[in-house]
């Protein structure tokens, strides 16, 4: 069984979305408290994280990024706000995507299953490789040599990508597409900030990432 965490300081919303979710076979874990929900991260195995940015003592950002000191779960943030720095600043501290409340029940259950699908599909095989590089498609990880570096959900969707056509030079249309999944208002820019942030997460972990990571200037990136 697929399971969620449902991470909200509002009991209403959490149960508003669990009502959404659960006829789907999936369970929910509801949790108030940031830190309890990094602590059922640590102890039990969730699939997926949908996380509101707006609570007291720890925020959602903060819990977002101790999440990613030791996990790749997908994570959902949940805002009543609409500013694109926040949604830029969720994707830059590890967020997969982000909806902003009030939102529609449709909405909600699509990008849902569109991460499990990606997060399932991810699986089929376990490893990718090209020359140095392999691409760990169970930990979401990438290797080179003996470097490795954790992935977010969408980080590994655009590696996969790339990695496994290196010749190719992909849009950003494209990658949007195999990155969101769905059409979505999500701005075209939202790629350059993906490959911007991954560029340096390579980089601070001593990956050789401007030999390989290159922008095809006015059209998109490429592998190689």
């Amino acid at each position: 069984m697929t399971t969620i965490l449902l991470v909200d300081d509002e009991h209403r919303m959490l149960d508003l979305i669990e009502l959404f979710l659960s006829p789907l076979g999936m369970k929910c874990i509801k949790e108030t408290s940031g830190r309890n929900a990094i602590e059922i991260i640590e102890d039990e195995k969730v699939d997926l994280v949908l996380l509101d940015v707006m609570m007291p003592e720890m925020d959602g950002w903060e819990v977002c990024k101790a999440i990613r000191e030791f996990s790749n779960v997908p994570i959902v943030m949940l805002t009543a706000r609409s500013d694109k720095s926040d949604l830029v600043k969720g994707l830059n501290i590890g967020a997969d995507d982000y909806i902003t409340k009030p939102f529609d029940e449709k909405e909600l259950v699509a990008r849902v299953n569109a991460i499990l699908r990606r997060t399932s599909n991810g699986k089929d095989q376990s490893t990718i490789t090209y020359l140095d590089f392999t691409l760990n498609c169970e930990t979401y990880s990438l290797n080179y040599q003996d470097s490795t570096s954790p992935l977010t959900l969408k980080e590994f969707n655009i590696i996969k990508a790339l990695i496994s056509r290196p010749t190719k030079t992909y849009t950003r249309e494209e990658l949007l597409e195999i990155a969101w999944d769905f059409e979505t208002d999500t701005d075209i820019r939202t790629v350059d900030s993906h490959i911007r942030n991954l560029r340096e997460k390579l980089r601070k972990a001593n990956f050789p990432t401007e030999e390989f990571l290159k922008t095809a200037w006015g059209i998109g990136y490429k592998w190689n």
